[in-house]
């Protein structure tokens, strides 16, 4: 997977969705004032780009090194110790954690104070086919209850929870996995409901959590 992810990660760092957006905005905001901070899967980089930018001290982590980050690692195994930042961030890359307990495990262990996750809201399990049909490395989406049950059992409470509308150029989206042809016409007839305008048009859930006391 970390080969593929590599091969992916101009694109990454290029699309408009991935780059910018009022939840991107949202990290940055729930981030003032933070000490260190970890980027979990960084993928394009965009959150340790924008953290760095707000004047954050950050260190970006992800299995592919073609995405180019500071620690090679995944989730799941992450090679600090307890407590090492104040601050850790993981934005719309836990549906690829093949454990996600184990990921939201690590994640709260290496975190001091406080948690920001982002990721892609279950749906239905139709639109699960359709992603993983899209994109192989997909393993699964989570509705807020599950991210509620996954923080809380990592020992975080959860403050607050928002969500946000992302808007994917159908073609780009597509391309950007190398969905193959007769594939992408499946993906599509799977996704009727949620294609407006030749865009697929999906919702992404953040959940900023701490450390319980």
């Amino acid at each position: 997977m970390t080969d593929v992810w590599s091969e992916r990660a101009e694109a990454y760092r290029n699309a408009p969705e991935q780059r910018e957006g009022e939840d991107l905005d949202l990290i940055v905001e729930w981030a003032e004032g933070a000490g260190p901070a970890l980027d979990v899967a960084t993928g394009g980089g965009h959150v340790a780009r924008r953290l760095r930018e707000a004047g954050l001290e950050v260190v970006s982590s992800d299995p592919a090194p073609g995405m180019k980050p500071d620690v090679i690692c995944r989730a799941e195994d992450l090679p600090f110790a307890d407590g090492a930042f104040d601050l850790v961030v993981t934005r719309i890359a836990p549906h690829h954690f093949e454990d996600i307990a184990a990921a939201v495990a690590e994640i709260a262990r290496v975190s001091s104070r406080l948690v920001v996750v982002e990721d892609t809201l279950f749906v239905s399990e139709q639109v699960e086919e359709a992603e993983k049909l899209r994109d192989p490395t997909h393993v699964r989406s989570y509705s807020e209850v599950e991210w509620r049950a996954f923080l809380e059992a990592a020992g975080l409470e959860v403050e607050q929870v928002e969500r946000f509308e992302k808007r994917h150029p159908l073609e780009e989206w597509l391309a950007r996995s190398g969905t193959p042809p007769a594939d992408a016409e499946r993906v599509k007839a799977l996704l009727a409901d949620q294609i407006e305008d030749n865009e697929y048009v999906d919702t992404k859930i953040l959940l900023k959590a701490s450390k319980a006391t």
